[in-house]
């Protein structure tokens, strides 16, 4: 049987409203987020919290020893569950993450949390760099408006064309209400 691990990454207090990055629906990704993550804990099957600081220079968000950088409540680790501290939007760069997956022999990978255009597509694109096979629950993941050329392209549509991009070679793309269906 293909050993399974949940990774929540950047599920972090600034992403919420009045935070420093707000992000579009990350309440609702969060809830999301937290429905797959009982359902981890429920199957006695490993939850990985990533948690990113920024020590870059002019930083704005997710700074050291403030509220912004904490782990929102809706996912909070239990005790036991590895926080995994990251400095770059890939959860594998720098950090134990591979080691602690390989020590647990995990070979699949379920991702949610923040920013679909950053941390999730670098992570993902990692993991599966890295030979594990990734799911990717897209309504359990948040992203924000991005500018390009003078245009402004909303979240909905940052959010599709990540995950149709993600979706194409690298995950499996999915919902949590058929992620959940199919798990429980």
């Amino acid at each position: 049987m293909t050993q399974e691990a949940l990774v929540l990454i950047d599920i972090q207090n600034d992403y919420f409203p009045g935070g420093k990055m707000e992000l579009d629906g990350m309440d609702a990704a969060a809830a999301n987020a937290r429905r797959i993550l009982e359902l981890f804990r429920r199957n006695h099957k490993p939850a990985f919290h990533i948690l990113h600081l920024a020590i870059q220079p002019g930083a704005t968000f997710f700074l050291p020893d403030t509220a912004g950088a904490e782990i929102h409540s809706s996912v909070a680790p239990l005790d036991g569950e590895p926080v995994i501290g990251k400095h770059f939007p890939n959860a594998f760069r720098d950090t134990p993450l591979r080691k602690k997956l390989a020590d647990l022999n995990i070979e699949r990978l379920t991702i949610c949390g923040a920013m679909s255009h950053m941390c999730i597509d670098t992570s993902v694109r990692a993991a599966f760099d890295l030979g594990f096979a990734c799911q990717v629950v897209a309504d359990a993941c948040a992203t924000r408006q991005l500018e390009y050329g003078g245009m402004v392209v909303e979240a909905a549509r940052v959010q599709a064309a990540f995950m149709a991009a993600l979706g194409a070679v690298f995950a499996e793309i999915t919902t949590t209400g058929d992620f959940v269906g199919l798990t429980a």
